[in-house]
């Protein structure tokens, strides 16, 4: 008989980051930019593509951000990146290289799309898009 004070098979019990915390933004900002520089890079989006995934930053503010990758995120970034850190690594588990680069930009015949592309999907949604898209690579790939 399983105890409550048992952790369930599969869940880390670590607590998430406490992402109120100036300390923490500070701390996981940097990595998180670099990754969301190599995954535009691998991605091959545009800028305004870019910053539209991160919430509709302006031009000065992703410039600043590709020249200064040590900037700080508020929550909102860095939640935004972290969702796309989780769709690049699901890509990259179901797909080959090649497929998970660009299958973001292609065309996608699930319902949810619509025939869009799940860039033009997540661009029209925004974050509960992005959302929506981690789960169902998350689904597609059994959870791992």
């Amino acid at each position: 008989m399983a105890t409550l004070n048992q952790p369930l098979a599969g869940i880390v019990g670590e607590k998430p980051a406490d992402l109120s915390s100036k300390e923490v933004l500070k701390r996981l900002s940097p990595a998180a930019v670099k990754a969301f520089l190599k995954i535009r890079e691998l991605w091959e989006l545009r800028n305004e593509d870019a910053r539209q995934l991160l919430g509709g930053i302006s031009n000065g503010a992703f410039y600043e951000l590709k020249r200064k990758a040590r900037a700080t995120l508020d929550q909102d970034r860095l939640t935004r990146i972290s969702i796309l850190t989780g769709i690049f690594k699901a890509l990259n588990i179901l797909y080959s290289k090649k497929l998970a680069d660009h299958w973001i930009q292609l065309p996608n015949d699930n319902p949810m799309f619509q025939g869009d592309s799940p860039l033009a999907y997540m661009m029209k949604g925004g974050l509960p898009a992005m959302l929506r898209v981690r789960q169902l690579l998350d689904a597609r790939r059994g959870g791992q």
